[in-house]
C-alpha cells in the first residue's frame, strides 16, 4: 500500500469557507475557516446520533462510529451505506437486525472537542483484547512519520481548528483523516479499515490530539498496539494504556518524545541529534491542538 493512499484535500471547497475580518493591525484580511455540519447516523431504521463533522468520508465515519461503539460486530454484514448530502443523513443497513437497544439506554457523554458519545459497555471487550507483544516502534520510524505527516498538505495547515489521525506502517503514513473532533477522525480510519478489509497487523497509529482515555480505548478496540501523538497525555489515558499493554508515545515533536506505556516495544535505532527540528508552524501547532 502506497504512502498517503488517503489524505486530506485542503482544496475541497466543501470543507472550508473564506471569511472576512481584521488582524492585529486593523488591516482587512480573509481567512480560510473549517466548515462543520451535522450528520445524522441511522443503523437500519433506528436513529443513533447526530455528529458534527466536516462532511468528508461519511461512509467511513458511520461504520467506524458503530464499530467503536460495539454496535456492529464481526458477525454483522453491511448490505448498504446510503448518504444523502442534502438531508445530512447517512444510513448503514445490515443483513439482519443488530442488538443495540440496550446500548442506547446506556448512553453517556465523554470528553472531546465536540460532544462525543460513548456507551456504557465500551469496556466489555477492552480487557479481552490481547495486543501483539512482538510489535515494535523504531525511533527512526517515529522521526520520519512526524516529518512526513506534519509537512503534508492538510486542513490544519490551511485553516486550523481541526484534528488529524493517521494509520501507518513502519515509517509510511497510509491513511490520513481529519475532522473537527479527534474521535471522528479515528472513527473514519476504523471504518476505512473495515470497509477495505485492512487488518491491524504491522500497523501503528498517529494522532494530533491529546492521548485521552477515549483515544486509548478506541485504539485498543481497533487492535493497534502503538499510539503516537505530538500532543500530551491524560492520566486516565496512560492508566488504560498500561492496563491494555498499549505503547503510548506523546509530545513527539522534532527530536523529542515521551513514552509512558509499553516502553519495551521501542527500538532506539536513530540518533535524536540527526532528527530534524520541528518547523515553527509545528511548534505552534502543539499549542493549538489541545481540544
Amino acid at each position: 500500500m502506497r504512502e498517503f493512499a488517503v489524505r486530506p484535500d485542503p482544496e475541497d471547497p466543501r470543507l472550508t469557507r473564506r471569511l472576512a475580518g481584521i488582524d492585529q493591525d486593523s488591516r482587512p484580511v480573509e481567512a480560510a475557516v473549517v466548515v462543520e455540519r451535522p450528520l445524522t447516523l441511522y443503523l437500519n431504521a433506528q436513529e443513533i446520533v447526530t455528529m458534527m463533522t466536516i462532511g468528508d468520508h461519511p461512509d467511513c465515519l458511520a461504520v467506524g462510529y458503530l464499530l467503536n461503539q460495539n454496535m456492529l460486530g464481526s458477525e454483522d454484514r453491511i448490505e448498504a451505506i446510503e448518504h444523502d448530502d442534502e438531508l445530512d443523513v447517512v444510513v448503514v443497513r445490515t443483513q439482519h437486525p443488530t442488538d443495540f437497544e440496550v446500548k442506547l439506554r446506556k448512553k453517556t457523554l465523554t470528553s472531546g472537542c465536540a460532544q462525543g458519545t460513548a456507551f456504557g459497555d465500551v469496556m466489555e471487550k477492552f480487557d479481552a483484547v490481547r495486543l501483539p507483544a512482538d510489535a515494535v516502534l523504531r525511533t527512526s520510524w517515529l522521526y520520519a512519520l512526524s516529518r512526513k505527516i506534519n509537512s503534508s498538505p492538510s486542513l490544519y495547515l490551511s485553516a486550523g481548528a481541526i484534528h488529524g489521525c493517521v494509520l501507518c506502517e513502519a515509517d509510511r503514513p497510509l491513511v490520513y483523516m481529519e475532522d473537527v473532533g479527534r474521535h471522528n477522525a479515528i472513527d473514519k480510519i476504523a471504518g476505512w479499515m473495515h470497509l477495505n478489509r485492512v487488518g491491524p497487523e504491522g500497523k501503528l497509529f498517529y494522532t494530533t490530539g491529546r492521548l485521552t482515555s477515549e483515544m486509548v480505548i478506541k485504539c485498543v478496540q481497533m487492535r493497534l498496539p502503538i499510539l503516537i501523538s505530538r500532543s500530551g497525555f491524560t492520566a486516565s489515558g496512560v492508566e488504560l494504556a498500561r492496563r491494555a499493554g498499549l505503547t503510548l508515545v506523546g509530545r513527539a515533536k522534532g527530536k523529542r518524545f515521551l513514552c509512558l506505556s509499553g516502553q519495551g516495544r521501542l527500538v532506539f535505532d536513530s540518533d535524536p541529534a540527526a532528527a530534524a527540528d520541528s518547523p515553527a508552524w509545528n511548534r505552534k501547532a502543539a499549542g493549538d491542538d489541545a481540544g
